[in-house]
């Protein structure tokens, strides 16, 4: 973490709040978590379903603007090309959207999953550029928001 750090043009999310904005009441509110549920030896696994997975939900607060995280919820831009109606999301992010309405969620990590849908009034955004091979075949988002009025633009 020292190495992100050392970066002046960086801010590094792991379960914290960033605040954008010049006005306090209007500040966009952006949430970053790295968790994700447990995919093979990889960095941030928490057991799928399990309480401590559960926990690092819980703690995203219920008025974030944007949610970064790794991972997608189960069921929204998380199949797997080839294997129909596999899921690899997280179960326990997909319930905290029952209760939990960002403007925007932005994740990867289901490199298939790459797209975008609007679920409930969340852009839900999977920015995965890579394809299974690490090879770049997506092209990246460019979301434009108005701080204002929270409207996007999406190219």
């Amino acid at each position: 973490m020292q190495i992100v750090n050392s970066y002046k043009t960086i801010d590094y999310l792991q379960d914290d709040l960033l605040m954008v904005g010049e006005d306090h009441d209007e500040m966009i509110k952006i949430y970053g978590s790295p968790w994700q549920p447990e995919f093979f030896n990889w960095a941030f696994n928490l057991p799928r379903n399990g309480e401590e997975l559960e926990e690092k939900w819980n703690a995203i607060p219920d008025d974030t603007d944007i949610l970064l995280t790794h991972g997608p919820a189960w069921g929204i831009l998380d199949t797997v090309v080839n294997r129909r109606d596999v899921n690899l999301g997280c179960e326990l992010l997909a319930k905290r959207f029952e209760t939990l309405n960002p403007l925007l969620h932005l994740c990867g990590h289901i490199h298939t999953g790459y797209g975008y849908v609007e679920k409930n009034g969340t852009h839900f955004f999977n920015a995965s550029i890579l394809d299974e091979r690490y090879s770049h075949t997506q092209k990246p988002f460019d979301i434009t928001i108005n701080l204002e009025t929270k409207q996007l633009d999406i190219l």
